[in-house]
């Protein structure tokens, strides 16, 4: 079996467990709120700002029998270039503080992801970092356009404000492609094996980044409608 295709499978678990985030689940059924949204921005503004950071230490850590992979990593950083600033734009565009949120802090959960992501590369296997990047792709072919219209129609907030989502859901359908093309390319079992445990851990880590979003008060909209109408 392919190693993308065995990725695949040894951390499908993983990922319905992602996927069983309250928050995810109440979205795709319309389930929304522009405060959950703004605070969703403000984690993903948070880590996806190290994303060049980050494949820079890996580059920089990867052993010498994988300089192959050194000009994946070059595009993979010219393509994730500035990117952070797209979601700030998104958020002035929800009517948000984007200043704040730049000059704010991580949730726990953001904070703690991403530590993880920059001790896997300059404590464990620089390899085991493919693990978020599958994760964190994966994740947004799988939810990001879905999850902007899903959010966009009932908030009734313009294109501006979806910038980020809608790009990554295109972006990293081809961006997915390449990555599985790579994945195939490693054939060191222990580098295999550093991967699938990256990935098991990015998808719990980066379910732990939804959890701790708040949730859409909806109940209480609810009590509000019933009260009006008595």
């Amino acid at each position: 079996m392919p190693f993308h295709a065995e990725l695949l499978k040894e951390t499908e678990q993983a990922r319905m467990g992602l996927l069983s985030a309250p928050i995810i689940q109440g979205c795709l059924q319309g389930v929304v709120s522009l405060p959950s949204y703004v605070a969703f921005l403000t984690e993903a503004y948070h880590h996806v700002k190290h994303t060049v950071p980050l494949l820079q230490a890996c580059k920089a850590a990867l052993p010498a029998h994988h300089a192959w992979l050194n000009d994946a990593m070059d595009e993979y950083v010219e393509e994730e270039r500035g990117h952070e600033e797209w979601i700030l734009d998104d958020i002035r565009a929800c009517g948000a503080d984007a200043e704040a949120v730049r000059n704010g802090q991580p949730s726990h959960a953001t904070e703690v992801m991403v530590a993880y992501a920059y001790d896997t590369i300059a404590r464990r296997n620089p390899l085991g970092f493919f693990g978020m990047v599958h994760v964190l792709e994966g994740t947004s072919v799988s939810l990001a356009l879905l999850a902007a219209d899903s959010i966009q129609q009932p908030l009734g907030l313009p294109d501006a404000a979806f910038s980020y989502l809608r790009s990554h859901g295109t972006l990293d359908q081809e961006h997915t492609a390449h990555f599985a093309l790579l994945m195939d390319q490693i054939e060191d079992p222990q580098d295999q094996r550093a991967i699938v445990h990256g990935a098991r851990a990015f998808f719990r880590l980066y379910g732990d980044v939804f959890r701790n979003l708040p949730l859409p008060v909806v109940q209480a909209q609810a009590n509000n409608k019933q009260e009006a109408l008595a």
